[in-house]
């Protein structure tokens, strides 16, 4: 494995390279946006999933197996110390969807969803389609660290039937401790909040532990979903698939329910569940690497701001490959600084306003790629930033 080597995505439908100019305007950029990474795959993953389509049959499949749930359990005993319930285990074909489903199960139209700001654009989006409002409780930022305001955090859950969780929290990185979990699950279960908690960023994370939600509270875990993937920590989305545990047994069976009769989704692509228990039985080793050189990348990002851009700031998050630079130092709006950054710099980083107000001032840069394009990146950011402060 090697994650310096560079590999030329352009050409292969790829949203980050070959669709730029979908969301930015202009062909050419060097782009450090969607959440994918440019790095290859584990080669167990790519020898499994060789060994399947050279079988050339491709018919229905299914999910609900004792090798895929075993893989699961595995991963989570393995890296989380957490013993699940298989039996809470399902298959879905996104983190978002699952999180849609769960939304109009356990709201009415008009009613409020709890979401803590800035926050994942997915989550406003799914909001706003199921026809919910958002409850926004914006996060705290203390020396460069992120916290939940567990005050404004109360006063809102009176307003919303359901919160909706980022655990790790994107795009701030927060890895949430276990105290902080319980006072959460605390105040959701005295306004009888119902927590869906999006877990997808979980296997990123640097000095911190990360801890699954329902590892905390037996009493309320019935009032939990947790709904997760493979597909970020093997950067394998593209083959559709995550899952969720779902404890209450009527949930379940509400969901299947939908899943199977309604949407007919319940049979899911084969190449997702192969590369899913793959990854999970054999490719440890490659994530312990990956969080490795991911550190190695943000600390890089860290250091040369404060030596050649010190207008901008950026701490070391706990988790997750994004880099969170506050440029307010610059005194210049969003829309301005995504200007000069396409003309000038021809870089595409994420606008932090992508991710609500409370992200009008930051950039969301991925690292999850070789060094040499974040040295890159950070060159054309540089000179972006030269030529605003001489104009």
């Amino acid at each position: 494995m090697d994650f310096n080597e560079i590999k030329d995505r352009r050409g292969t439908y790829c949203t980050q390279w070959d669709y730029i100019k979908d969301r930015f305007g202009k062909e050419n950029l060097l782009p450090f946006t969607i959440s994918d990474m440019d790095l290859e795959s584990p080669e167990e993953i790519i020898s499994a999933l060789m060994e399947r389509i050279n079988h050339r049959i491709f018919g229905y499949s299914r999910w609900n197996h004792d090798d895929f749930k075993k893989a699961v359990n595995y991963w989570y005993k393995k890296r989380f110390n957490f013993d699940i319930d298989v039996d809470w285990l399902v298959y879905s074909p996104s983190v978002i969807y699952s999180v849609s489903r769960f939304i109009e199960l356990k709201s009415q139209k008009g009613d409020g969803v709890l979401v803590n700001t800035p926050a994942y654009d997915g989550f406003f989006k799914v909001i706003e389609a199921n026809e919910r409002k958002i409850v926004s409780s914006p996060l705290v930022l203390k020396d460069g660290r992120y916290e939940i305001d567990f005050e404004d955090f109360e006063e809102k859950c009176k307003n919303a039937k359901i919160f909706l969780f980022c655990s790790p929290h994107n795009p701030t990185g927060r890895v949430w401790s276990a105290q902080e979990l319980k006072k959460i699950i605390a105040l959701c279960k005295k306004y009888n909040l119902f927590i869906i908690s999006d877990e997808i960023h979980m296997d990123i994370v640097y000095d911190a532990h990360h801890t699954p939600i329902l590892d905390i509270d037996d009493e309320y875990k019935e009032n939990i979903v947790l709904c997760t993937s493979a597909s970020k920590t093997f950067n394998i989305p593209a083959l559709v698939g995550s899952y969720l545990f779902i404890p209450g047994e009527k949930d379940r069976e509400d969901f299947l329910k939908i899943l199977k009769n309604r949407d007919a989704l319940s049979s899911p692509p084969i190449l997702s569940i192969i590369a899913t228990i793959t990854a999970y039985n054999k490719c440890e080793y490659w994530v312990d690497e990956l969080v490795k050189y991911t550190r190695k990348n943000i600390e890089y990002v860290v250091s040369y701001l404060k030596t050649h851009i010190p207008q901008l700031k950026c701490a070391l998050p706990d988790g997750s490959y994004f880099a969170w630079i506050d440029f307010s130092g610059l005194n210049i709006s969003s829309e301005e600084f995504q200007k000069y950054l396409i003309d000038i710099g021809k870089v595409a980083i994420m606008p932090g306003l992508t991710y609500g107000e409370e992200g009008r001032y930051f950039l969301r840069l991925n690292v999850g790629c070789s060094i040499k394009k974040v040295k890159d990146g950070l060159e054309r950011l540089r000179k972006t930033v030269e030529y605003i402060k001489k104009i």
